[in-house]
């Protein structure tokens, strides 16, 4: 059975015809697109659209009707992985136009059978002065796949500019709209904002919303698990934090490494859940497949170890410096094996659509990274299908979850107003980013991780956040409302559904508390009290996190202005009742949109 026969299989949303082989027809916004591009006619087109949406199809309909109207000759399509090259000369071959994916600087011609070539960004960089001479000598469009990756170093995006000055047309692509840097982009529009600041300029934007209305995408369900870690430092001394609470970078960074050290009980505890949620959409999805992103290869296999002992089946495991990599991946996506785990490799413009679950499962903790990992799970093949994502409860990932709708121009010198901006990464060179993250790297040379645990913590979805009060174990019949929520609903039947289990759970909870008999001599108003104070302590800083996502305003200079307000010690000391009040106070300043 094909995969236009699946029961509910999308159909775009166009009369027009896409480029023979690509799909049946064009989505509305490829259309769209592509009439703006052949009306303007323009030598330069940015297109960004959300991961998932079809710029592989727009981009080969566009080359197909420039080859057809004798506008351009040649095709030359830079991508950011070998990998990649291959995937777009598979696609343009069903285009019926046949891409040499092989070919290298040093090779000068290629066979006549050939309309183009693929190249990466490196390649081009080694020798743009042979690829400037190849493009010189026909009319040649240069499709310029996730177009950011231009800017990766100084060399790419000189050597990009050097080598395809003289092409006929450029067409742009991008998936994530934002850079780790402040270098301009080769060939893009730079336009002042309100600020003064220049921002990238589009030609045409699809981003994840609007996606997600069409139903082109899948909406995200973000599992966030939290718990305690505990490691030894350098000096020898040993911390414990709950990951999740209010911490340094530092304490976060560590925290996060303890997580995800594969000889603790967290990995274990997180796989074995999300291998859970796949055979629950597996119910539905029968081809349904998971994805691990490891930070490492070392950590990669070791997941891989896990995994099978959790499911009795091998997973397939994808190196980012093995040759290997793309058949792995290609044979992964035709198979309806349940788990691969990669590292990095599959971050970017990889295609397995049957992808439904994730587990974030790196330190790399970039909101371009993030976004570019999301985006390998919300392709949609069938209407009612969902993703889901497992993810350390940190805050800083917790954040891009929950503006994974926002849209982020490349912003040229944009100025750093607070350390706690969730996209203050982006503006500083990757390398110095890492850099920063890794202040203590003396001390984290010498770390040594003594083990950790998970607990449940809440869900994320269309903005809202869902979850049971208090602590929740892993295996738990409380874990198990969201883990067993079923595969295939629509945005507004999964939120319905989250907020109804949320609910029930919250009465039941009641209803057993007050109808369980107590001892004499338990201390029934210390536990209380404890627990309630630990509740009204997240709610705080869960809406502390959301005030900044909507203002930006820094988390500590919030809880400080909440202090002047209503008064009381830090958050950490407060009592209940100062806690309700900063409480209904930030929700007041939600309420009327300022404080």
């Amino acid at each position: 059975m094909s995969r236009a026969d699946l029961p509910g299989a999308l159909t775009p949303a166009w009369p027009n015809k896409a480029a023979w082989g690509t799909a049946t027809k064009l989505r509305a916004w490829q259309q769209e697109a592509l009439s703006r591009y052949l009306a303007d006619q323009p030598r330069d087109f940015l297109a960004v659209a959300t991961p998932g949406a079809g710029k592989t199809t727009f981009a080969l309909t566009v080359a197909a009707e420039l080859l057809g109207r004798r506008l351009v000759d040649r095709i030359i399509i830079v991508a950011p992985t070998e990998h990649l090259k291959t995937q777009w000369a598979e696609a343009a071959a069903r285009a019926g136009i046949p891409i040499d994916p092989t070919y290298s600087a040093g090779q000068g011609k290629t066979s006549a059978d050939y309309v183009g070539i693929a190249v990466t960004y490196a390649g081009v960089a080694v020798n743009p002065l042979a690829m400037r001479i190849r493009t010189e000598r026909f009319k040649t469009l240069v499709i310029l796949d996730e177009v950011h990756h231009a800017g990766d170093a100084l060399s790419w995006g000189e050597g990009v500019r050097e080598a395809f000055e003289p092409a006929a047309r450029r067409l742009a692509l991008t998936g994530t709209p934002f850079r780790s840097d402040t270098n301009p982009i080769p060939f893009v529009t730079y336009a002042p904002g309100e600020d003064g600041i220049p921002r990238s300029a589009a030609d045409y934007t699809y981003g994840y919303a609007e996606a997600l209305r069409d139903q082109v995408v899948r909406p995200v369900l973000f599992m966030a698990y939290s718990g305690q870690m505990q490691w030894r430092t350098r000096a020898g001394d040993e911390i414990a934090v709950h990951l999740g609470e209010p911490l340094t970078k530092d304490l976060t960074s560590q925290a996060l490494r303890t997580a995800l050290d594969p000889a603790g009980s967290w990995i274990p505890s997180v796989l074995a859940a999300a291998d859970k949620r796949l055979t629950e959409v597996r119910r539905h999805v029968p081809d349904a497949g998971g994805l691990v992103i490891a930070t490492d290869q070392d950590s990669a296999r070791s997941y891989a170890k896990t995994l099978k002992a959790i499911t009795g089946q091998s997973a397939t495991v994808v190196l980012s410096d093995e040759k290997a990599g793309s058949k792995k991946i290609a044979k992964f996506s035709e198979s309806d094996d349940r788990w691969m785990v990669a590292v990095r490799m599959v971050s970017e413009g990889v295609d397995v659509p049957r992808l439904a679950v994730g587990v974030y499962a790196t330190t790399t903790s970039t909101p371009l990274f993030f976004a570019q990992a999301v985006g390998r799970f919300v392709r949609a093949r069938t209407r009612g299908e969902s993703a889901s994502v497992f993810l350390p409860s940190v805050p800083n990932l917790l954040g891009f979850a929950s503006e994974l709708e926002l849209q982020r121009d490349h912003v040229l010198g944009k100025k750093i107003t607070s350390e706690d901006d969730i996209f203050a990464a982006e503006d500083a060179l990757m390398a110095a980013a890492n850099a920063e993250e890794g202040a203590s790297e003396e001390e984290l040379g010498a770390w040594e991780a003594m083990g950790s645990e998970a607990r449940f913590d809440r869900v994320l979805f269309d903005g809202g956040e869902f979850g049971h009060s208090g602590e929740v174990q892993v295996g738990s019949e409380e874990e198990m409302d969201f883990l067993g929520i079923p595969g295939l609903l629509d945005t507004d039947q999964m939120k319905t559904l989250l907020q109804q289990r949320q609910s029930d759970r919250a009465r039941k909870q009641k209803t057993t508390s007050t109808s369980a008999p107590v001892a004499a001599d338990e201390p029934v108003a210390a536990v209380a009290a404890h627990e309630q104070l630990a509740v009204l302590r997240r709610e705080l800083n869960g809406l502390v996190a959301a005030w900044h996502h909507r203002t930006k305003a820094p988390h500590g200079v919030t809880h400080n202005r909440l202090r002047k307000e209503c008064g009381g010690p830090p958050a950490a000391v407060a009592n209940a009742e100062q806690l309700r009040s900063r409480i209904d106070t930030l929700r007041e300043w939600a309420a009327r949109g300022s404080a």
